[in-house]
């Protein structure tokens, strides 16, 4: 398992989300990550999405 930073911001810069997942690929990283995206309602907010290596995985601005 690999460790990918989840990360969300208000407009301002304000830090809303700040979490680690766990996950074997980054596909399956992605899934997670816009799944715990949905539940918290932050899909509209800017978040990003880093895999262990720093590839940009989800980004929205």
């Amino acid at each position: 398992m690999k460790t990918y930073k989840l990360t969300a911001f208000e407009a301002n810069g304000e830090k809303l989300l700040d979490e680690s997942l766990q996950a074997g690929n980054d596909e399956a990283a992605k899934k997670q990550g816009e799944q715990l995206l949905r539940e918290k309602q932050l899909l509209e907010k800017t978040h990003r999405l880093t895999s262990p290596c720093g590839k940009l995985l989800l980004f929205h601005s």
